[in-house]
């Protein structure tokens, strides 16, 4: 994974007072939204960033997987009740725009 468990309690602002019980819980948000992150780039993000004569894994690309794993956390429901959300300006669908592989035929 791209995202450590430390990276994502610190983005999602947990203390190591707090414990460890949602450690599981936090790895499996991290795996699942680096799947869908690379699902929607058409290539995995490790087999193309960070090896050995590879440029490093884009840290807007770490940070899209940060965000959408910590939206996970936050919102563990499918939807939510009375309230209005909008999609924050460059979120996630913006990053990954711009590290897409399209390809036709």
């Amino acid at each position: 994974m791209i995202v450590s468990l430390a990276e994502m309690k610190q983005q999602l602002n947990l203390t190591d007072d707090l414990g460890t019980d949602d450690d599981a819980l936090i790895a499996r948000k991290i795996a699942a939204a680096q799947n869908l992150i690379e699902r929607h780039l058409g290539y995995k993000i490790e087999a193309r960033y960070g090896g050995n004569d590879q440029e490093e894994i884009p840290p807007a690309l770490t940070e899209a997987v940060a965000m959408l794993a910590a939206h996970w956390y936050e919102n563990r429901e499918a939807t939510l009740v009375g309230i209005s959300a909008q999609e924050l300006p460059l979120g996630v669908t913006a990053i990954v725009t711009e590290y897409r592989e399209y390809s036709f035929g």
